[in-house]
């Protein structure tokens, strides 16, 4: 209100000069604020935003990361990638040390830091928890339970295999075609285009799969790999660091009457598209409940039309083809001699209170570190939507 009566008490002033004088002296703070919200934003530009157009993120992790033994392969190792479907050689590319490491994400044994608390919410249908960690190097992983209500894991497995499938329910998804092919392990090297604003590049992500069936439990790993064979393009953008598995399993509905109606998919996700990891947690926090909510009709559409007989898309019918392991040997996996102690779960932390974020000075550091991105490393709205959530909220930051 002090401002509005300052603004007004200028209006008023019976000349123009008297009005223009006082309209500077009331906007030089702002110009200041915004000046130095540039400079500081300029002065902040992470190193990656200079380097070269194609040099490439490694693809390892430590302390924690989400492989505990590197397991990318050399370029040598997908030299065959191509449009052929019969490539056996491919069951190298998604081995037995990431069933174990997924095996020690799901237990909780992996070594890495404590979870930390984002999300528990829920629906009639289906619920949902959320956790997040940060490793020393490399970005934010995340860690997330969602159960369906009336859902088989077989069901579920294969929807999220089915890419054809995925089009009508992915808004984000607009292209995927499979590159390799195992007939006999179920390994594929596919290829997905990944929608972003039309001021922003689309991203290309080049992904390597496979599944391992325990049981009526799937552990489905996916991550990125190379394949020298597309080369890569300044539009869409590559996003080499990807990891994204899941272990689909059985559980008892919350009805409560001890049948396993229900089915939990555990994800464990991170990639690497060059967002500045502190804004890239802040937009996942505020656009992850509205993005987990567009699942369950793509899951409940794909039940109807699977239960009406329509035939298999050709990465549906893949998700069919996996490894079968002894549920003792996945026990073993989880438990290995070498594995740290269980992973601590701990609450997300209060907010700080008392700090003052200057609206402008938000604005002006966004506005350079956006302008900065020449490669399309970063979504713009991303960098907004968050500026505007500070500017919102600052004061209560």
């Amino acid at each position: 209100m002090g401002l509005v009566e300052a603004l007004q008490e200028i209006l008023e002033r019976p000349t123009i000069v008297g009005v223009c004088t006082g309209m500077m002296v009331f906007l030089c703070p702002i110009w200041v604020a915004f000046l130095l919200g540039i400079m500081v934003g300029w002065a902040w530009k992470p190193k990656w935003v200079s380097s070269g157009k194609d040099k490439s993120t490694s693809f390892a992790m430590d302390d924690g990361g989400l492989h505990k033994k590197p397991t990318s392969e050399s370029s040598s190792e997908i030299d065959d990638c191509s449009t052929s479907h019969n490539n056996e050689e491919n069951s190298d590319i998604v081995t037995e040390e990431d069933l174990e490491h997924l095996c020690q994400l799901v237990e909780m044994k992996d070594g890495g830091p404590s979870w930390i608390e984002m999300m528990d919410r829920s629906t009639p249908t289906m619920s949902y928890k959320a956790w997040r960690r940060d490793p020393k190097t490399g970005p934010p992983q995340y860690r997330s339970s969602t159960i369906f209500e009336d859902a088989m894991p077989e069901i579920v497995r294969d929807f999220f295999w089915d890419d054809e499938f995925r089009l009508r329910w992915d808004d984000m998804h607009a292209h995927s075609k499979i590159i390799t092919e195992c007939p006999t392990t179920g390994t594929m090297v596919v290829q997905w285009i990944r929608k972003f604003p039309f001021f922003c590049k689309d991203r290309e992500y080049i992904i390597g799969r496979r599944i391992w069936e325990s049981g009526r439990s799937y552990y489905c790993i996916t991550k990125g790999v190379p394949c020298p064979s597309i080369p890569r393009r300044d539009k869409p953008r590559r996003v080499d660091l990807y990891y994204s598995s899941w272990c689909i399993r059985a559980v008892e509905s919350k009805r409560g009457d001890g049948q396993l109606t229900a089915c939990e998919v555990l994800l464990f996700h991170h990639e690497d598209m060059g967002i500045p990891w502190e804004i890239a947690k802040i937009g996942v926090r505020k656009g992850m409940w509205g993005t987990v909510k567009k699942i369950e009709p793509g899951l409940r559409a794909y039940q109807k039309e699977r239960a009406s007989g329509a035939a298999l898309s050709r990465s549906a019918f893949m998700a069919s083809i996996n490894t079968k392991v002894n549920p003792e040997i996945m026990r073993s996996l989880g438990d290995a001699e070498d594995s740290s102690p269980e992973n601590q779960i701990v609450p997300a932390p209060e907010k700080p209170q008392g700090r003052n974020i200057p609206k402008l000075l938000i604005l002006g550091g966004a506005i350079v570190l956006a302008c900065s991105l020449d490669h399309g490393l970063l979504t713009k709205a991303v960098i907004f939507g968050v500026a505007r959530r500070f500017g919102k909220f600052g004061k209560r930051l």
